[in-house]
């Protein structure tokens, strides 16, 4: 058997790898939402990055009261006062509410945040079951979503969203 000669044994090694190696060089998918209270006060951002596992997002959040709150997407990218304009939680699949939901949970509930005294946290969540490309667990479909901090925290069990209150701050998912 000839094998071939080192350069076109380089060669298609090289060819192998170009089509990885490009798709992995590409810029992520990223989007960003400006989060405000009630009052139209600017409460903090987020920016989403979409990873080969989930959408990892990252917030700064300031001026919310100390405590665990619920942390969710919401169906629809709008955030008019008091928040119900975002609909329930992102739920394309129709699964049941709750992380500890053994008939869930939806693709938008998420670990509770706990913010410390002084109303200021720093965060990242990886959520396994959104994207920001084109499908049906798209955060960027045609009527978008929005990322809400609620006034308590998220039980992880109560269908339909977790006992976690009102609706304190929220801000819309926009495609950079």
């Amino acid at each position: 058997m000839r094998y071939p000669t080192p350069l076109l044994g380089a060669a298609a090694l090289l060819a192998a790898f170009a089509a990885p190696i490009a798709a992995s060089s590409q810029t992520p998918a990223t989007a960003t939402a400006e989060i405000a209270d009630a009052a139209g006060q600017s409460v903090g951002n987020a920016t989403f990055t979409e990873t080969p596992h989930g959408v990892l997002i990252r917030a700064e959040l300031t001026g919310l009261p100390p405590g665990e709150h619920g942390f969710h997407l919401h169906e629809t990218g709008q955030c008019a006062p008091p928040f119900e304009t975002a609909g329930g939680h992102f739920n394309p699949t129709g699964a049941q509410h709750g992380l500890l939901n053994a008939a869930g949970p939806h693709a938008g509930d998420m670990p509770n945040i706990h913010v410390p005294d002084g109303g200021a946290i720093t965060l990242a969540v990886l959520n396994t079951l959104v994207t920001l490309a084109e499908g049906e667990t798209s955060l960027l479909d045609a009527d978008g979503s929005a990322l809400m901090v609620h006034a308590m925290a998220d039980d992880y069990a109560t269908d339909p969203a977790g006992e976690a209150g009102d609706r304190i701050a929220c801000g819309v998912v926009t495609a950079d």
